[in-house]
């Protein structure tokens, strides 16, 4: 959520900052905006009036009594201020209650060095890492590698429908293997607590790190029984979602800055595809695992925690061995409550493209203005912390990269060095040996 008070002291330049995420329709409707705070500025200037003039009457009133003199008159206009603050107070709370509705509906702004841009092609490569493989024989994508390991989209959907895949035997020891790659090294090498949380989560959760009231439509959720005040709850669709609101409604200490947190996790979303986009393999399904990174930090240290982000995401990909490049969003692509936002793309060799693998974003306090999630500075001040989430990484794709990187010419699959210790040695996964452990 947008500070309010920016928006009363500068709406101009908040105008301008959500302009530049490109929308062909406004995020504001300004002119509501502006009558909304005219008349709450005129009401609160009223407001204090009538109380000043109530002050004053009771003065009078005391007067009147300690003298022996008839009281009625002003006791009446003094019944008739509070008639009329009663009103006032109740317009007021419908004025901030429609003002913060909608703020809600409305995204953090791009920082200054954002590029400026409509969509993906205005993004900016900012490096790359690793060299394609280059292949002496036709490469064939994920599906058809892994259908023999083990990849199976056929009881995916007779189990749940479209978008959904079960995995058994090698590929699915190594989709876990790469979960528990990726765990131990955001844990042991760069100081993440590992936390196990809740897969389904109230609204205020969502609301908090922006989910909602937006993308519900975007999202499965569950109703519990007859329980009225659980009727409504949320599968998660990344683990950002229960990690950053674990610091809501907190005052934090200075010295707890920064916290670290990060967890495996299943995703869940519901958004529709365009029509024949990612709709064969793992790119998009509807069910998906994810290690998710969290940071809460200082505002003065967001800038750099971003980086530091993606560094630790980008360790991953390094150490599995897989080409990729970091690509700095644009205005226009970012997602509803990023201030600045880079993405890993990892090279997908079925698809001769590079396809996104990780997002890495720096949330300013907007996140944390809607969870109230604060810390004490040095001053002594209660301040809004900064809050910043990154994949590291969505471990489907990391599949899909692994087995289309690593193919040989006879289907079989090379298995990255960093991961063989959580795969009992393996150094090669073989569809034969695949078939053999399916009939024992």
């Amino acid at each position: 959520m947008l500070d309010i008070t920016l928006l009363r002291k500068d709406l101009a330049s908040v105008v301008a900052g959500l302009e530049k995420r490109k929308s062909p329709q406004p995020f504001l409707d300004v002119t509501r905006f502006s009558a909304l705070e005219s008349e709450r500025r005129t009401i609160q200037v009223r407001t204090e009036e009538l109380q000043a003039r109530r002050n004053s009457l009771s003065k009078q009133i005391g007067q009147l009594k300690a003298k022996g003199e008839n009281t009625s008159a002003v006791m009446t206009d003094v019944a008739g201020i509070g008639d009329e603050l009663k009103t006032s107070a109740e317009r007021l709370d419908l004025i901030q209650t429609e003002l913060s509705a909608m703020l809600m509906s409305v995204p953090n702004l791009p920082q200054a060095d954002v590029p400026v841009g409509t969509d993906e092609t205005a993004n900016v490569e900012v490096r790359r890492w690793g060299t394609p493989r280059t292949f002496d024989f036709s490469t064939r994508d994920h599906v058809d590698l892994g259908a023999p390991l083990g990849l199976d989209f056929d009881t995916g959907a007779l189990l749940s429908g479209s978008r959904f895949s079960f995995l058994r035997g090698p590929v699915a020891r190594l989709h876990r293997a790469l979960a528990q790659f990726m765990l131990d090294l955001q844990t042991l090498e760069h100081g993440y607590t590992e936390c196990y949380t809740p897969y389904i989560v109230n609204r205020e959760i969502l609301e908090g790190t922006g989910q909602l009231p937006k993308f519900k439509e975007d999202m499965f959720w569950v109703s519990r029984g007859g329980d009225a005040a659980q009727a409504e709850q949320y599968l998660i669709s990344t683990s950002e979602i229960s990690l950053t609101n674990t610091v809501r409604e907190r005052v934090l200490p200075l010295a707890d800055l920064p916290i670290k947190l990060t967890a495996h996790s299943p995703c869940f979303r519901s958004e529709a595809v365009s029509a024949g986009r990612d709709t064969r393999g793992l790119i998009r399904q509807h069910q998906f695992d994810k290690v998710e990174m969290v940071q809460i930090t200082h505002p003065d240290e967001s800038s750099a925690a971003l980086e530091q982000m993606v560094g630790h995401a980008e360790a991953v990909l390094r150490k599995l061995g897989l080409p990729y490049r970091v690509v700095l969003l644009c205005s226009g692509d970012m997602g509803f409550g990023s201030a600045k936002t880079y993405d890993l793309e990892v090279w997908v060799p079925a698809q001769n493209t590079f396809r996104e693998i990780s997002s890495c974003s720096n949330m300013d306090a907007f996140q944390a203005r809607r969870m109230q999630a604060r810390f004490k500075s040095a001053a002594g001040k209660n301040e809004f912390v900064h809050t910043l989430n990154g994949s590291g990484l969505a471990v489907g794709r990391t599949l899909v990269a692994v087995l289309e990187n690593g193919q040989n010419a006879d289907g079989s699959i090379i298995v990255p060095e960093a991961l063989r210790p959580y795969m009992g040695g393996l150094a090669v996964l073989r569809p034969d040996a695949a078939k053999e452990g399916a009939k024992a």
